[in-house]
């Protein structure tokens, strides 16, 4: 934990304390968990916190119209429980209605795309089963800064400035364009319907978004789009507290949501790396790099079959999961070079932009939080007056009839955000995430390799240089960040990956995460270099 390796030079340190801690993508996100934590309030209180405020610093990328997931572990019974609170698709949208549009796949700016936000429901679930707080008492700060305003950081501004054109387009974005345009970096942005949303959470739970104004806003800016979301499909949500599904990789448990979410594909490459000595290879080698990228890919093949809606298909999470089936698959790597074709799904024995926070409390209660509305902005609709932006998850079902993770009317779509968390002997490891899209479980896969075999401590392993399996298809363009060694990418081609080379801002290819560690009943904490956040410790 000691050991100093700025690989990608960020010059950021490890950060330490005892009595709480929080890493998030913007500072005063961060803050605003801390100040949970300092008027008494445990680890789930702290993460709505940070996710409400989340919501008003990046509404791009997260928000109570999107949907969220999250892993919490209980310091006195050392249980982690698991929490989907992602919505389902509308009960009149079915499979025949987008294949009569002439669709081969989801369109993910039109409004089919639009499932039930789940977010606001999954706030509540997480505080009855875990917190000691109201939505009330956290979501104080998230209000503040929607009504009086905040200054638009660096990577969000940036990222804003790009989706110019998008958010020109969109309906209804009025409160995101202040005299027309998108806010620079250090503009202080308010949010007035944000803020009145906020406020009528907070006032009244989250009856008061999925009925009443709120909902009725959704549905018919939605209808105006061609949607065919009901005030029904709203009222009827509910989130689910699933078993998580975890893996053991040389003696750190690692847990993950089960599906929908993709948290299987990352411990499918744990699984099938575990079979070799990465230990023994230096990080940036080609070997190493080489049998890190075929497991993912073969993961990849794996997760594109079977990942689905549990209530909905048959997901065989205890066969993928087998050791002998990783070991099986791992025989299928050649030691030098790439496969040709690409892996496809094995055969098994019978029997997919994202906020990503994490919380660990004195008492070592952890919260492992992620949220998203999938492509930035979503579909590119706010339900008019309100500030919300809807998600498109919708856009990660099938259209292949008989698929598992075929479209069907109340039905959760395949997710790529998923939170992550560890034990080792029964304690806290670490509560960890790697937001962004399909580089969330190459990104888990990453960052628990350089905390386990390398044993770097939570920053070193944030600021190493990535790579990532391009869209997560197993035969997928090899993207590699910059600070890898170009001797590396050279070895990398001749054995038959096709490499794509990224620098500079192509950095947002390989996702932001935060970590936190407790050893001994100290918090160690790393932040994404690569976004605007900070950890907040006391």
């Amino acid at each position: 934990m000691n050991r100093m390796n700025y690989d990608f030079k960020s010059r950021r340190s490890m950060v330490s304390a005892r009595r709480g801690m929080v890493g998030a993508s913007n500072p005063l996100a961060a803050q605003a968990g801390l100040n949970i934590l300092r008027q008494g309030g445990n680890a789930a209180d702290a993460a709505v916190a940070a996710s409400a405020a989340m919501n008003v610093m990046d509404p791009g990328s997260c928000g109570v119209g999107g949907d969220c997931f999250a892993l919490y572990f209980d310091a006195a019974t050392k249980q982690v429980t698991a929490l989907n609170g992602s919505g389902r698709a509308p009960q009149a949208l079915t499979l025949e209605t987008v294949c009569e549009l002439g669709w081969q796949r989801m369109n993910p700016f039109h409004a089919h795309s639009v499932t039930v936000p789940g977010a606001v429901r999954g706030w509540q679930d997480l505080l009855t089963r875990h917190g000691t707080m109201t939505l009330a008492d956290v979501l104080g700060d998230a209000i503040h800064y929607a009504e009086d305003g905040y200054p638009t950081a660096p990577v969000v501004g940036h990222r804003w400035e790009r989706s110019g054109r998008f958010l020109r387009s969109a309906a209804n974005a009025e409160d995101y364009l202040p005299d027309g345009e998108t806010p620079k970096a250090g503009q202080v942005l308010r949010l007035p319907g944000l803020a009145r949303t906020l406020r009528a959470i907070a006032e009244g739970g989250p009856d008061a978004f999925y009925t009443g104004p709120i909902a009725e806003a959704i549905v018919s800016s939605l209808d105006e789009q061609g949607a065919v979301m009901t005030l029904a499909d709203l009222k009827s949500h509910h989130s689910t507290w699933d078993k998580p599904i975890h893996s053991d990789y040389r003696g750190v448990t690692v847990y993950e949501c089960p599906p929908n979410g993709q948290g299987l594909t990352a411990l499918i490459a744990l699984n099938i790396a575990e079979n070799f000595d990465l230990a023994s290879l230096p990080w940036d080698s080609p070997q190493r790099l080489h049998l890190m990228v075929e497991s993912m890919r073969l993961a990849w093949a794996d997760a594109h079959e079977y990942i689905a809606d549990m209530s909905k298909a048959d997901v065989p999470v205890a066969e993928l999961l087998s050791k002998e089936y990783a070991a099986e698959r791992a025989a299928l790597i050649h030691p030098y070079y790439a496969a040709d074709p690409p892996p496809s799904a094995g055969e098994l024995p019978g029997g997919s932009d994202t906020i990503y926070l994490s919380v660990v409390d004195g008492a070592g209660n952890a919260c492992s939080f992620i949220k998203s509305l999938y492509m930035g902005f979503g579909v590119g609709i706010v339900a008019k007056g309100t500030g919300v932006w809807l998600q498109n998850r919708g856009a990660g079902f099938s259209l292949e009839p008989g698929h598992r993770n075929a479209l069907a009317p109340g039905k959760r779509p395949y997710h790529t955000i998923i939170p992550g968390l560890a034990l080792k002997d029964g304690e806290l490891y670490a509560s960890f995430g790697v937001m962004g899209g399909f580089m969330q479980p190459q990104g888990h896969f990453q960052v628990i390799s350089a905390m386990v075999d390398d044993e770097l401590n939570p920053q070193e392993a944030l600021n190493r240089p990535r790579w990532q399996v391009s869209n997560g298809e197993p035969g997928g363009a090899l993207l590699i960040e910059e600070g890898s060694p170009f001797k590396t990418m050279a070895d990398l081609a001749e054995r038959g990956h096709r490499i794509q080379p990224k620098a500079g801002l192509g950095r947002g290819n390989f996702g932001r995460g935060q970590i936190i560690r407790r050893v001994d009943g100290v918090l160690h904490g790393g932040s994404e270099p690569r976004a605007d956040g900070q950890i907040a410790a006391f």
